[in-house]
């Protein structure tokens, strides 16, 4: 199922969630018009790539960037290998972003942000960290934001499109609890795989992160559990 837009509307103007997506949007668009060479070199300098994060390799001298390996966990975020992965993470940002940037606040959602996508890096990392393949995309942290939706607003609704269906409305907690399913069983598949694919252990790590994290994150009023606050029904 594919998420258009949810009926939670939010009482802030999401700055931040508009900035990450103008910044991915604007890196992605000079990937893009880089010679074939240059872009993979590129994604080798600040994608996130195991064995040099864990110093069980360097990059070679071409390669070579001015700042510690460890900061590619927050470079590689702001990266993406296609149109479709680019636009399939910012749907995702914009329809529940705006709301958990709505209970944290703009300072707030830009710590939980990075924070929960660093860890879910590491969750992809961990996996094998002798890995020489670069990590892109703000998936884990985009993760992280829907483990705190989920918990927060799962009663909430999501206008989805279904396959030989259409759109229909259905709440939250369905939407983001099937998604989470997918990503545990495909990763579970993925185990010993190799070459590149989706980092699916990223997207676990990160929901988790994200559920752990949103309880310090949010503001103290906004309870667990809501029902949102819905404009279809007005």
């Amino acid at each position: 199922m594919i998420p258009l837009q949810d009926d939670n509307p939010t009482r802030l103007t999401p700055i931040v969630t508009m900035t990450f997506i103008a910044i991915c949007a604007i890196i992605f668009l000079y990937q893009a018009n880089l010679p074939p060479e240059a872009a993979e070199l590129f994604a080798f300098q600040y994608g996130a790539i195991p064995s040099v994060v864990f110093g069980h390799a360097s990059l070679p001298a071409e390669a070579d960037v001015a700042f510690p390996a460890a900061l590619t966990l927050i470079t590689s975020m702001f990266l993406h290998g296609g149109w479709m992965h680019l636009l399939g993470n910012m749907l995702y940002l914009w329809i529940f972003g705006n709301n958990i940037e709505d209970v944290m606040g703009h300072a707030k959602f830009v710590i939980f942000y990075i924070v929960s996508g660093i860890l879910a890096a590491l969750s992809h990392a961990l996996t094998d960290p002798s890995s020489q393949i670069p990590m892109v995309g703000a998936s884990g942290a985009i993760s992280a934001v829907l483990g705190a939706y989920l918990l927060l607003f799962p009663r909430a609704h999501v206008l989805v499109l279904l396959p030989a269906i259409g759109m229909t409305r259905v709440p939250a907690g369905i939407v983001l609890g099937m998604w989470f399913i997918t990503q545990l069983v495909s990763g579970g598949m993925s185990v010993g795989s190799t070459g590149g694919g989706v980092a699916f252990f990223a997207h676990i790590g990160g929901f988790v992160a994200g559920m752990a994290l949103i309880g310090f994150f949010k503001r103290k009023e906004v309870q667990f559990f809501s029902p949102g606050r819905s404009t279809w029904d007005q």
